[in-house]
């Protein structure tokens, strides 16, 4: 009878124990927010990041793709939603039309420009000399980028810049042969590649940056809303790390092209498949972040005023925190 007691008591305990680890294991777990964060996203390299987001954190966040920034505009003015990922050009002209009322929080997106070319006689930005570029763009940060470029290597006289409306189009030139060397962003790089084994990626325009600054090549953000942010900190610091996470899967796993893909981030899976790792998908905070934002505002600021906003954001702008 004492030793069907001992058991007894020796199972109560055991249970107890276990009931106690698992309790404080759920408290550890974050919990997900009352509502789940409100987050918009451009569809292409901009939105690609958050492709794992989007699939399995549905409970912490409602994510919306839009097709043009206009959009994303228009939700962040009307405080419809609380995060986006934009082009890092719109997160300033944000800032100046909310007067301060977005901050920069993290770069999910270096450069996704790349200079092709239907031949192969181009091997270095100086053997642009004396050849015709073609880019979409003109007017915006693409043109600005290259321009940029030009004149820091002192091509400036010797390389001529067409422009073209259309993606598409100008891939169908460098298809022809119409246009020998091009500017373009992916996914279209990977299409223009896919459809013709005659047209090639001479030059990235990561690297062309990198000989000449010390710092990244930026082209996509998160942006939250400041008020948001000063009333929910702790969501916004989760946010950044699932954000990491997400990227990381996109990066590195072997079904990410499936993933973005299903979640309609980019519309075919083997254009996918090409297009992530020329995509740069990152997740920078911090002084990194701000010292690579303020660099490239500065080029796009020099080349218009205006397609930042008029002016270079002030240091409230940059969210500080680095989330561990």
């Amino acid at each position: 009878m004492k030793r069907i007691v001992v058991i007894c008591l020796s199972l109560i305990m055991l249970l107890s124990a276990a009931a106690c680890a698992k309790t404080q294991q759920a408290a550890e777990q974050p919990s997900a927010p009352a509502e789940p964060v409100r987050v918009a996203a451009l569809a292409g390299p901009t939105g690609m990041g958050l492709a794992y987001m989007m699939q399995d954190m549905q409970d912490r966040y409602s994510v919306e793709l839009f097709t043009a920034p206009d959009q994303v505009t228009a939700k962040i003015v009307n405080g419809e939603v609380d995060i986006a990922a934009v082009p890092i050009n719109l997160a300033s002209v944000l800032y100046k039309k909310t007067e301060g009322k977005v901050n920069v929080i993290a770069i999910n997106t270096l450069g996704v420009l790349y200079v092709l070319e239907n031949g192969n006689t181009i091997n270095s930005i100086a053997d642009l000399a004396g050849k015709t570029v073609w880019s979409t763009g003109e007017g915006s940060t693409p043109e600005y980028i290259l321009r940029y470029l030009l004149d820091a290597n002192g091509l400036t006289e010797s390389v001529k810049v067409e422009f073209i409306a259309d993606n598409a189009e100008l891939i169908a030139k460098l298809g022809d042969g119409s246009a020998e060397v091009a500017l373009l962003p992916e996914p279209h790089v990977s299409i223009a590649t896919a459809q013709n084994e005659n047209v090639r990626v001479a030059l990235k325009v990561n690297d062309l940056w990198a000989e000449k600054n010390d710092t990244e090549l930026v082209q996509g953000v998160y942006i939250v809303r400041t008020d948001y942010l000063a009333e929910h900190k702790d969501q916004v610091d989760r946010f950044l790390q699932d954000a990491e996470t997400s990227a990381k899967k996109v990066v590195t796993e072997e079904n990410a092209a499936a993933v973005v893909v299903a979640q309609g981030i980019i519309g075919k899976e083997p254009i996918a498949k090409r297009a992530i790792p020329n995509c740069n998908i990152t997740l920078v905070t911090g002084a990194k972040m701000k010292a690579s934002v303020a660099a490239m505002l500065k080029v796009l600021f020099d080349a218009n005023p205006k397609s930042i906003g008029g002016a270079m954001p002030d240091d409230s702008f940059y969210y500080a925190a680095d989330p561990s």
